[in-house]
């Protein structure tokens, strides 16, 4: 079945798909990559092969199988745009995702290009939300204009791992912004000013704004554990999240599931 997930901003993950390539320097450190070698070292099904991207149709039905109201990362191990994975099998996750309409679905890619190009004729249904990482200037703040070419009602941006000053942002469209700092081994520190200039920017445009993590390096610059480190960001804890859904007291709470 699909995994509950320790991601702050989600609840279950859902991988009809493993595997990856480098597409920019967020990926530097991938924990996805990580993880798959740790998993494949353990024996786990579906990781035999590591990181290379494998199709798992055996998953796509997982979420039609649970009736409670979730939210759902897809593809938390992989990138449904990936330019190797057939457009038939991003049909069929579609297919289900247009199917499970009580969930909520987040789904995040490096490569904005092809899902653009992907919806270029058809409106993306309202319970399934999509985003883009924006890590630096160069690579990440561009993806923002291709992700506001998509017809949806909730656009989103993984800020995560911020890896410099990203500047001013166009949020017209863009309905949540997450920001994170990097964790593992490896992991490029970021600076206070540079995650205080997004969310400034949120609140200039009353978008709901959601700190993650600082990572590796807290708000100090010194390295320790990111549990340590925490996520609270000049005093507070950001938890803002689009259509009233949230987290309360450590606990995530996800209210309205009628989007």
């Amino acid at each position: 079945m699909s995994t509950q997930s320790r991601i702050e901003w989600t609840e279950h993950t859902w991988n009809p798909i493993v595997g990856c390539t480098k597409v920019s320097p967020g990926c530097k450190h991938c924990y996805a990559e990580a993880m798959a070698h740790r998993l494949q070292a353990m024996g786990a099904a579906g990781y035999e092969k590591g990181f290379s991207l494998r199709l798992r149709p055996e998953k796509l039905l997982e979420p039609l199988g649970r009736r409670k109201p979730t939210v759902y990362f897809v593809n938390s191990m992989s990138d449904l745009f990936h330019p190797k994975v057939p457009t038939a099998f991003i049909d069929q996750v579609f297919a289900v995702m247009n199917s499970a309409t009580w969930h909520v679905f987040q789904l995040l890619t490096k490569r904005p290009e092809r899902m653009t190009s992907y919806f270029e004729r058809t409106r993306v249904a309202n319970h399934i939300w999509i985003g883009t990482s924006v890590e630096n200037r160069r690579h990440g703040v561009p993806r923002i204009a291709q992700l506001r070419a998509v017809n949806a009602d909730t656009r989103f941006l993984s800020v995560e791992p911020l890896l410099e000053d990203i500047g001013a942002i166009d949020l017209r469209g863009i309905a949540w912004v997450i920001v994170g700092g990097e964790s593992g081994r490896g992991a490029r520190p970021m600076e206070p000013a540079w995650a205080r200039a997004v969310q400034r920017q949120c609140e200039e445009t009353c978008t709901p704004f959601f700190f993650k993590q600082w990572g590796a390096h807290g708000s100090d610059g010194i390295r320790r554990s990111k549990q340590l480190n925490g996520r609270v960001l000049d005093g507070e804890t950001w938890n803002q999240m689009p259509h009233g859904l949230g987290i309360q007291d450590g606990r995530k709470l996800f209210a309205n599931k009628s989007l």
